[in-house]
């Protein structure tokens, strides 16, 4: 998985894991940028659990990873003071978090981003669409579809601002359901008004307003 993108991560940069839990990743990350391949970058880590924070804190210390740091911060709160951060990553950050992240990224001009969202519940209170009530009236087939629109729309968006974007399995269903990644690595932004008309009429037929559609271009702006 970090092979594919390793060659976009420069030295001396920082990756941020948003949501990193007990940081296995984390940690693997780290030791492969930094022990195998040499890239000298320094690694952020935030959860909202103290505890496991401070844990993953002491284990960094431990294992004298001296520029892999831990933070107990929301998502939503991150700012970048002023560093070159090269990638961030998500691993199931629930809901919305994933797309305040994803934002995060877009904004500090991230070369790559990769995430795995969890409990995408937010657009399954908004759908609105009688011409698909066939599938909305069912509700595991409806929280089934609003997951598939929500990572669908936001995919489109990571395109429109500039991304190479590949939806995928990361992992086999055996092992667990929530196994969709969203990868993106930075490109150059081309005009794509057709996609975003696309777009704005997915978001008008089915009366949503997803979290990442408002951050990143407001209820009426265009690109």
């Amino acid at each position: 998985m970090l092979k594919d993108i390793e060659d976009e991560i420069p030295e001396n940069s920082t990756i941020v894991d948003m949501g990193c839990g007990k940081s296995y990743l984390t940690f693997a990350m780290y030791h492969y940028f930094n022990d195998i391949r040499h890239k000298k970058v320094s690694i952020e880590g935030y959860d909202l659990k103290r505890d496991v924070v401070e844990h993953c804190n002491l284990l960094a210390e431990d294992m004298g990873f001296k520029d892999l740091r831990f933070y107990c911060k929301d998502i939503a709160d991150i700012e970048n003071k002023d560093k070159k951060i090269s990638m961030i990553i998500t691993l199931h950050a629930c809901d919305t978090a994933t797309d305040h992240a994803i934002y995060h990224g877009i904004r500090w001009g991230c070369r790559v981003m990769m995430n795995v969202p969890c409990c995408q519940h937010e657009l399954f209170g908004q759908i609105k669409n009688e011409d698909m009530d066939i599938m909305l009236e069912h509700g595991i087939i409806k929280e089934r579809f609003a997951a598939l629109l929500t990572d669908s729309i936001r995919a489109r968006i990571i395109e429109l601002m500039g991304y190479k974007v590949k939806v995928m399995e990361f992992v086999d269903m055996e092992h667990t359901p929530k196994n969709i990644m969203i990868r993106s690595v930075k490109t150059e932004r081309k005009d794509k008004s057709k996609k975003r008309k696309e777009l704005d009429r997915i978001i008008e037929e089915y009366h949503i307003e997803p979290t990442l559609y408002r951050l990143v271009f407001g209820k009426s702006s265009s690109l």
